[in-house]
């Protein structure tokens, strides 16, 4: 750790916790980090609409935007706001999102849809845009494949839980971003790898501007995303157990406590 002024700075090589977490944290072997941007969009749903938008999206929406260059990351259940559904896409830079978002949105399969979904919809209008914490600290999409609409379809799921993802939304001061994602590397990944959870990815604002001002975005916020997955919800159940029982972080960096998404995969979502 070296001294700038009255700021510590740590560098990787002089910090064995933070080198492990980092190393936990990249996989350098990996082709597919799906995520130099990244947007976290959250829809509110007229009630008793979400079962009307999830297989719409699972059939319509994935492979039709995938076409255009970005990738569908994840779709999600809010298991604590019925009226809520989740999603993450990415893309390769700001000049791609604009490129990808300008022919999904002016293409056939969102001009045929597009009145089915918006009528599930209240809101659609909260989007974070995103990049990766720290080098590696994108979501991981190696390996992973997503069953077919026909397969999902058929397959019943009977009310089971497909496994836990939850998103972590750390709300801080204008220009804390970098200092917050190196504590939560020294502290916090160890405390997950402890207890076996899964860190799939860590984020925090991208402030570019906008290249698609057609679909706003939440401009001038500043935000750490930390989002971890769990087998099931007993794993789930230990880990928060653990972390009720840790001593609390200071909250001087923070402008609110920190909103936290529990969601369960669609059948069709790549992150799980």
């Amino acid at each position: 750790m070296t001294k700038q002024g009255n700021r510590s700075v740590y560098k990787q090589d002089d910090h064995p916790v933070l080198e492990s977490a980092m190393n936990f944290a990249r996989n350098d072997t990996s082709p597919r980090l799906a995520s130099p941007v990244v947007e976290l969009r959250q829809y509110t749903l007229k009630p008793g609409r979400r079962e009307t938008l999830v297989p719409l999206f699972d059939r319509q929406f994935i492979e039709s935007q995938e076409a255009t260059g970005m990738t569908v990351i994840g779709q999600f259940r809010d298991l604590d706001r019925p009226d809520m559904f989740v999603w993450l896409r990415g893309f390769e830079n700001m000049e791609a999102r604009k490129n990808a978002l300008t022919a999904f949105y002016g293409g056939p399969v969102w001009a045929e849809h597009r009145d089915a979904a918006n009528a599930t919809m209240i809101d659609s209008d909260d989007v974070l845009l995103l990049k990766p914490a720290w080098q590696g600290a994108g979501f991981n999409l190696s390996g992973l494949k997503r069953p077919a609409a026909s397969e999902a379809e058929n397959k019943s799921r009977n009310g089971h839980l497909d496994g836990i993802v939850e998103i972590q939304n750390h709300h801080l001061r204008p220009g804390m971003e970098a200092d917050f994602a190196r504590g939560y590397l020294a502290e916090a990944v160890p405390q997950l790898t402890a207890n076996g959870v899964r860190l799939l990815g860590a984020f925090v604002s991208e402030h570019a501007e906008n290249t698609f001002p057609r679909l706003p975005v939440r401009a001038g916020e500043n935000v750490f995303i930390g989002v971890t997955g769990f087998d099931d919800e007993a794993a789930y159940a230990r880990y928060s157990a653990a972390l009720a029982a840790s001593h609390e972080t200071t909250q001087a960096d923070r402008t609110k406590p920190a909103e936290t998404l529990r969601l369960t995969p669609t059948a069709r979502s790549l992150l799980r």
